[in-house]
């Protein structure tokens, strides 16, 4: 069992930044690729970066790359989202997963076991 809860989500002008974290406790953190997914109002859940467990790879959604940073800490069993360059249509409920992954990273929900409960980010234009 794993479990995820979020932070750092807020309120923003377009261009600012939110710094997003993701807490795990439970089974061996480090055991799990992480992932940030995001899932705005009427919309479907959406992939957006993630994370191998040793941090060698990364996978961001083209919406975001250039402009978000994905990033972890196993000695604190944490996993991050840097967000630069806000949007307007990046408002959404964001929120962090595991997967069971002993190798590599993947965009697939299904394969995410655990989630958080998420973070709002608004962006206002």
């Amino acid at each position: 069992q794993v479990q995820l809860v979020e932070s750092g989500g807020g309120l923003v002008q377009a261009g600012g930044s939110l710094r997003l974290s993701c807490a795990a406790s439970g089974r061996t953190f480090s055991s799990y690729a992480m992932g940030w997914f995001r899932q705005a109002p009427g919309k479907e859940r959406e992939f957006v970066a993630t994370i191998s467990w040793s941090g060698g790879s990364k996978d961001y959604a083209d919406s975001v790359k250039g402009r978000f940073t994905i990033s972890r800490d196993n000695a604190k069993n944490t996993v991050y989202l840097q967000m630069n360059s806000l949007k307007p249509q990046d408002t959404a409920v964001y929120l962090c997963a595991s997967a069971p992954l002993r190798a590599g990273v993947t965009r697939e929900s299904y394969v995410y076991t655990y989630w958080g409960q998420g973070t709002q980010v608004t962006v206002s234009s």
